[in-house]
């Protein structure tokens, strides 16, 4: 698990509109969790949430980890 592999799915979430779509497109924030674990990123949800806060509201880090879940 790592803040490093957060951050870089949020970056891939910020810069590749498919893969965006695709894990939005998918209904609980458990399986979301699976397809980005699927997709090669080895993070918690709390580390994606750790990174939006770290890439900051003005990078739109906070509205990739709202994805996951609504405490962020």
């Amino acid at each position: 698990m790592s803040l490093e592999q957060a951050k870089a799915f949020i970056e891939k979430m910020k810069t590749d509109e498919a893969f965006r779509e695709k894990i939005m497109a998918i209904e609980t924030p458990e399986e979301r969790l699976k397809a980005i674990a699927e997709a090669g990123f080895e993070c918690t949800g709390e580390e994606i949430n750790e990174a939006g806060a770290d890439v900051g509201e003005a990078a739109g880090g906070r509205a990739y980890c709202k994805a996951l879940y609504t405490t962020c």
